[in-house]
């Protein structure tokens, strides 16, 4: 459907009040399927802030591959989450100006421009008092396992979910860290305690998630060597601080697919051995922490290569969920798998201020109008994206919404 994108990034109304209607890009259950197909385009409601929420206006969006899993309906359909509502507003990230505030909300107002970070939970949940919101039973991502995300002119979020928007970024840098950033963070300095001259393998550090881990490493006085699909990237992670990189089409036979014959997986195992060699002479020693998020296919390899008394961080499966491993070197060699999901909002926060100060920058590989969002999630779906990509939404180009100097992004001008 051709977009208007004049119309997307003006609206009639003034702040605090909202239109009726609202251009979004609306996944149904009828149509799940690749991006291209699942994703269109439509006139739907705007939401009306309730207690404790916030209605935002969109300025820029970021793309995650958690909204490819939605517009597949695969590995669960997104509307398992979210049932009585027949569709699905996707977008985990986003920048913009606080439209209209809900009952209660008193930190916030009109006018403040902000990012948003894509933790739910509800405010009744004891274990959001004193435990960790994640481990609250309402916890949801925003944005995919609740509707009313980013790829819409408005948003609606929880005031616990904002966070002041780095000044010295545009709208689109300011888009496109969240989600990956702070998962990454969580990960790494929370659940897998990074320390300086620690020594970790990054999979995937060229994508959205490796793109932080490795700047974390650096930043924390650690050796990180990266996993990644090509030279173009391997020379971009070792520019965010990598000590190095390897191609993982050079070790290609250690990938899982769970259904190898006896001698196929004796093969992989050889090829596997020859990988955690090559990470040991990169890093000087076995690396105390692995950065997992590939799941099925790296997953017995993670186990393997980890030092002894080493740390396997998860959190997520991209290349499948099921996973089967040796487990005598998990259990006789007393290596940790740790589990990880997103970050709270004070990890966000913290998170958050190292972009404010410019130790932590966003890695951005491309901006795409309001009408690519479906083309932007085909990419990602087929792997030819590294770093992020931002969408402009209520902003009319790029460059808008700085008001500082300071870096902005890093430019990932780098293909698969």
């Amino acid at each position: 459907m051709p977009v208007d994108l004049q119309r997307v990034s003006s609206v009639d109304v003034q702040p605090g009040e909202l239109p009726e209607t609202m251009t979004a890009w609306v996944i149904r259950h009828e149509r799940e399927g690749e991006p291209k197909d699942a994703m269109q385009i439509e006139q739907i409601e705007v939401p009306e802030p309730q207690a404790f929420e916030v209605v935002v206006r969109v300025m820029a969006a970021g793309v995650n591959f958690n909204n490819v899993w939605a517009a597949l309906g695969r590995p669960v359909s997104v509307f398992r989450y979210h049932p009585d509502e027949d569709h699905h507003v996707g977008g985990s990230d986003a920048s913009g100006i606080i439209w209209k505030v809900g009952p209660g909300v008193t930190r916030w107002k009109v006018g403040d421009e902000v990012v948003v970070h894509c933790n739910q939970a509800s405010y009744e949940d004891v274990e959001v008092h004193g435990l960790d919101p994640l481990a609250a039973p309402s916890q949801r991502i925003w944005g995919y396992e609740t509707s009313w995300g980013s790829f819409a002119q408005f948003c609606k979020v929880q005031a616990q979910q904002l966070l002041s928007k780095p000044e010295h970024l545009t709208w689109e840098e300011a888009a496109s860290y969240g989600l990956t950033y702070f998962t990454a963070y969580r990960m790494l300095i929370d659940q897998a305690d990074l320390q300086a001259g620690h020594r970790v393998l990054i999979w995937g550090a060229g994508g959205g998630l490796g793109v932080f881990a490795t700047q974390l490493c650096a930043l924390a006085g650690a050796d990180a060597v990266g996993v990644v699909s090509s030279e173009e990237k391997g020379a971009l992670v070792r520019r965010l601080g990598a000590v190095d990189h390897i191609n993982r089409g050079e070790f290609a036979g250690m990938m899982r697919t769970g259904d190898e014959t006896p001698d196929q997986e004796k093969q992989r195992v050889a090829v596997m051995r020859q990988f955690a060699k090559r990470v040991k002479q990169i890093l000087g020693d076995a690396p105390d922490i692995v950065f997992e998020h590939v799941g099925r296919a790296t997953f017995p390899t993670s186990v393997f290569v980890v030092k002894p008394f080493g740390k396997v961080v998860i959190c997520g499966a991209t290349s499948g969920f099921q996973l089967d491993f040796d487990v005598r070197y998990l259990w006789m060699r007393q290596k940790q798998i740790i589990g990880s999901h997103f970050a709270n909002a004070w990890q966000c926060t913290k998170a958050n201020d190292l972009v404010r100060d410019s130790k932590i920058r966003p890695v951005l590989w491309r901006t795409m109008g309001f009408q690519d969002v479906a083309e932007a999630h085909q990419l990602m779906y087929e792997n030819r994206h590294s770093g992020k990509i931002a969408i402009l939404v209520g902003a009319t180009g790029g460059g808008q919404g700085r008001t500082a100097e300071g870096p902005g992004a890093i430019m990932a001008e780098v293909g698969a």
